[in-house]
């Protein structure tokens, strides 16, 4: 089998490659040029365990090569990026509808056409089909289409590409059964088939479910400091309950699903009001923690902060719609100097820089992502470079008794105690 891979993220790439080892003949085609080239030489345009072995694997059996061009497949599958339009609070679908008319003017009879990208329900009825009928044939009869969402999280990517379950939509039996066979020559996991629309609002509903759990904890977190709680010892003790499963607070949301998947629901309907205000809180977290900060170093002139961690989530190099930016811009608002460390990111909007140089002089530490690095930390050498032995940890996740015992002022978000 022939397939051509529309779009080389942090998802296209990945199920590429997944296809490419089990013997097809895949085609990576992105638009940018310089990532293609990137990928020609080896050079990865993010980190992901077992990426790179899996791609060396690949080359090495000659059954994936990318190209500047859109080349003629039996099976294409778009994985382009579908961004918040922040105007609109909807989905940016103009790579969506440019990669659609593209494989129209290579589409030919039995081929298959695969949505994975993110959208809103009725975008494949509404939009896809449309623009692939454009080449003549008719969809359902001269050829296939259906709509698989990605479920993999990244820092995990290959294994959950593998082993997770996957939902398939389609609106003709013989599309959701081709779909079918083609992933299950990798994936392990069971296989559930449904229309289009239904799986396009499966996808969004999972990453706002989440999204309002995360709201439900970080609101959780902010009466536990207006009360004196600890709100880490009773979320634990809550979800001792068989029913119960509140997930942790945080400095808000990040990354390319949980902080924008929810909005595609919005933009469609006016019954959101749980969602928009899911969106509402976690948005406001960032300037949450940085009211925290502020009474810390409320008695310093200009004080400069570290900001440890600006990737969206721990152990990956992410930094998509990270609260991190938001928390620096913040910062940098109040008149601050700001310096950032962060283990796994190598580019970012501001500049990166080695542990030591980013705490000497400053007066207050603020981690952001829990990258399990931070936990290895020896606070007596950060204190002695440190002007002011002050930490804000939002995720919760430093060693808090050793970092005091080195001298340190912890606060840790939604523990009122201190």
């Amino acid at each position: 089998m022939k397939i051509c891979i529309v779009g080389l993220g942090y998802i296209g790439l990945p199920t590429a490659l997944l296809f490419a080892n089990k013997g097809h003949k895949v085609i990576g085609y992105d638009i940018k040029n310089t990532l293609i080239d990137k990928i020609t030489t080896g050079t990865l345009p993010f980190s992901e365990p077992k990426l790179l072995q899996l791609y060396k694997k690949v080359i090495q059996s000659n059954t994936f090569h990318v190209s500047k061009s859109l080349e003629q497949a039996n099976v294409y599958l778009i994985a382009v990026p579908t961004p918040l339009d922040k105007n609109s609070k909807s989905a940016d679908l103009s790579s969506v509808k440019d990669a659609a008319k593209n494989i129209a003017l290579v589409l030919k009879q039995g081929d298959l056409v695969i949505l994975e990208s993110t959208v809103s329900p009725g975008t494949c009825k509404n939009i896809l089909i449309p623009l692939l009928e454009s080449s003549g044939y008719v969809a359902g009869t001269d050829f296939f289409v259906s709509h698989c969402p990605e479920r993999a999280i990244p820092g995990n990517t290959i294994y959950e590409m593998i082993h997770n379950d996957r939902i398939i939509g389609s609106n003709d039996k013989k599309s959701g059964q081709m779909t079918q066979q083609l992933y299950s020559s990798f994936v392990k996991g069971k296989f559930y088939q449904t229309t289009l629309s239904t799986a396009e609002i499966v996808k969004l509903m999972e990453n706002t479910y989440r999204d309002i759990n995360i709201a439900l904890a970080n609101e959780f977190a902010q009466i536990a400091d207006d009360c004196q709680i600890n709100i880490w010892e009773a979320i634990k003790l809550a979800n001792n309950h068989p029913r119960v499963n509140i997930l942790k607070p945080g400095p808000g949301v990040g990354g390319h699903c949980i902080s924008i998947d929810p909005w595609f629901l919005t933009g469609i309907s006016s019954q959101r009001r749980i969602i928009s205000l899911a969106r509402e809180i976690n948005d406001s977290m960032p300037n949450y923690v940085f009211q925290i900060v502020k009474k810390v170093v409320s008695d310093l002139v200009s004080p400069t902060i570290t900001v440890l961690g600006v990737a969206y989530k721990g152990g990956v190099d992410d930094t998509r719609e990270t609260p991190a930016l938001k928390f620096i811009k913040l910062v940098e608002n109040e008149g601050y100097n700001v310096k950032v460390h962060d283990p796994h990111v190598k580019e970012f909007e501001y500049e990166i820089l080695g542990l030591e140089e980013a705490v000497k002089d400053s007066d207050c530490i603020v981690v952001l992502t829990d990258h399990l690095e931070f936990l290895e930390f020896n606070p007596k050498k950060i204190s002695v470079l440190m002007r002011n032995k002050n930490v804000v940890d939002s995720r919760n996740i430093l060693k808090e008794k050793k970092w005091k015992e080195s001298g340190f002022r912890v606060k840790v978000l939604g523990d009122g105690r201190n």
